[in-house]
């Protein structure tokens, strides 16, 4: 999950008040939802669909790039809100996938902390609204190896012990912002040799890595099938209340900062109760029952009330002082086509 640019389009400013007046008032119909798997209660769906009358509809994805391919493949028209990292929804923007959304046609939009007030990556939330936020690291099962997991040498250049038991996230952008870290690099670099050792860190630590799963991270951790697995910071507070012996890393070289957006997209056949979703999303008791599932954080003033008092001491979201992540960068055109051939030399 992330940063970059903005989008205003000033034409839709004179459709306001039509729009503000449609999305007021309960809208009947459907809702069709392209979101990450595992991540939101179904209770808090149907809350929504009986609050509203409107049928709600759910397709999941494991990557912010098996997303952005899916739409790119004809879906986009299909879906009204997707739910993209942060740098995600910077390109989106920048491939016109998305759209505006006119001051006033959203009326919660004064519950969003004013820390989160207007992202590098959408200025304003003329497109988007914060949803969840979290990290990206890795957890070891401590049980099997006792020594020190605070550094992405477990990922790429982990002891014996270690070897032919990883699993990695099938996120390109997540894997190669840890090599990036790991290396001490930029995240965008244009400089040959650094790109190369990218590659060259990538090719010679697969033949350690048992597998590439997102939407099984969590079960290969609790099986044993795996030591060692990429995972984030919630799905791994999720994998620990069933092994306790899972313990998140938080690498003295850093890690992977995410935020989670939902976003109306381009062409969205319900697009009023888009709008509608995205209040609902805005109200603390809502927000705060998709925080206690997911066990991340969110954005909206008030929710605190509502969450699970563990939540704020679960070691998975309480990194050491000292240490920081990074955000995952959008690189121009040639430099990511270069990111792209790595990882699809990884992946053969």
């Amino acid at each position: 999950m992330k940063h970059l640019t903005q989008c205003t389009l000033a034409v839709v400013a004179a459709l306001a008040l039509t729009l503000g007046a449609t999305t007021a008032a309960q809208a009947a119909g459907k809702l069709s939802i392209y979101h990450w798997f595992e991540y939101i209660p179904q209770e808090l769906l149907d809350k929504f669909a009986a609050q509203h009358d409107v049928e709600v509809v759910m397709d999941t994805y494991d990557s912010n790039e098996a997303m952005l391919a899916t739409l790119k493949a004809g879906a986009l028209g299909e879906y009204d809100v997707a739910v993209p990292g942060d740098y995600m929804v910077a390109i989106l923007i920048q491939e016109g996938m998305l759209d505006p959304i006119a001051d006033g046609e959203r009326k919660n939009m004064g519950n969003i902390k004013a820390s989160f007030a207007s992202p590098s990556y959408d200025p304003g939330w003329k497109h988007s609204i914060p949803y969840q936020g979290g990290t990206t690291s890795f957890a070891v099962d401590t049980a099997q190896y006792s020594g020190d997991i605070n550094t992405t040498d477990i990922l790429f250049n982990p002891p014996a012990e270690l070897r032919g038991k990883i699993n990695m996230l099938d996120s390109q952008g997540e894997v190669l912002t840890m090599a990036a870290l790991h290396l001490g690099i930029p995240q965008c670099s244009q400089d040959r040799s650094q790109l190369e050792a990218v590659n060259d860190l990538l090719q010679n630590a697969k033949q350690h890595w048992a597998s590439f799963n997102s939407d099984t991270a969590k079960e290969v951790l609790v099986s044993g099938d795996v030591t060692v697995g990429m995972i984030y910071d919630g799905f791994g507070a999720k994998a620990r209340s069933e092994k306790a012996s899972l313990q998140y890393a938080f690498p003295k070289q850093g890690w992977v900062n995410w935020m989670d957006n939902v976003v109306l997209l381009k062409d969205a056949p319900n697009r009023a109760n888009a709008i509608l979703f995205m209040d609902f999303l805005l109200e603390p008791e809502n927000i705060a029952a998709v925080t206690n599932y997911a066990r991340y954080v969110d954005a909206v003033k008030g929710s605190e009330a509502f969450r699970d008092p563990d939540l704020a001491s679960q070691p998975e979201s309480n990194p050491p002082a000292g240490i920081s992540g990074a955000f995952i960068e959008t690189c121009d055109q040639a430099t990511q086509e270069v990111y792209d051939r790595i990882w699809t030399a990884v992946k053969k």
